[in-house]
């Protein structure tokens, strides 16, 4: 029977990232309520948020029908700078706030993963880990900073910049995994799933017959 590995996310890095490194999946998308889930348990901080999202949005999409017999993975991410947990801006003023303060310094990304095994006779393993990075960020003008934050991009990303995009440009360098800074860690994904009894390498694409 062929393993199926479901991606509980929207994210097209996210899926980009699987694809490039040859994991088969498919997405399904949950609709889970994130301010919601924050809110129903208090204070938080960004690496502990991260993994709450990451384990809604899993188990709200392994919840449905047409996962069963499928491990799901969720992510979610959080930009933790000053203190402070940041998500998506969503408001080009907000962007160029908190873009404006981050320029030459640096904050921490934290990315939530959690795998959920529906298999019957599988795992049942419902488990999840938080790889984080720290990322340093260049100097940038005025004119640079409203630029970026004209060409929409940073509006839907956690912290208001990405790194394999337009944004990689102000990025001087990352301490840790530049993948969960995309937003999934395919180390720990594998991880993860040899947790659950599987190896990554079971949703490698066949390769083409010599």
């Amino acid at each position: 029977m062929t393993l199926r590995l479901i991606l509980a996310s929207k994210s097209p890095a996210r899926t980009k990232l699987l694809t490039e490194a040859g994991i088969r999946h498919s997405v399904l998308v949950s609709d889970v309520d994130e301010p919601a889930v924050v809110a129903s348990y208090g204070e938080l901080d960004a690496h502990d948020t991260s993994l709450l999202l990451a384990r809604a949005k899993a188990e709200a999409v392994a919840a449905l029908e047409e996962t069963d017999g499928a491990l799901v993975i969720g992510c979610d991410s959080v930009f933790e700078f000053d203190g402070e947990a940041h998500g998506k801006p969503y408001e080009s003023a907000v962007a160029i706030e908190r873009i404006r303060r981050m320029r030459g310094r640096s904050g921490v990304l934290h990315t939530g993963h959690w795998l959920v095994d529906t298999r019957d006779g599988g795992s049942g393993a419902t488990i999840g880990a938080v790889s984080s990075a720290t990322v340093y960020f260049g100097a940038m003008s005025d004119a640079e900073v409203e630029a970026y934050v004209a060409s929409g991009e940073p509006l839907h990303c956690a912290g208001s910049f990405t790194i394999d995009g337009l944004g990689g440009a102000f990025i001087d360098r990352v301490d840790g995994d530049p993948h969960a800074v995309v937003g999934l860690s395919i180390s720990m994904l594998r991880g993860l799933l040899q947790s659950a009894g599987v190896s990554v390498t079971d949703f490698w694409a066949p390769a083409p017959a010599l």
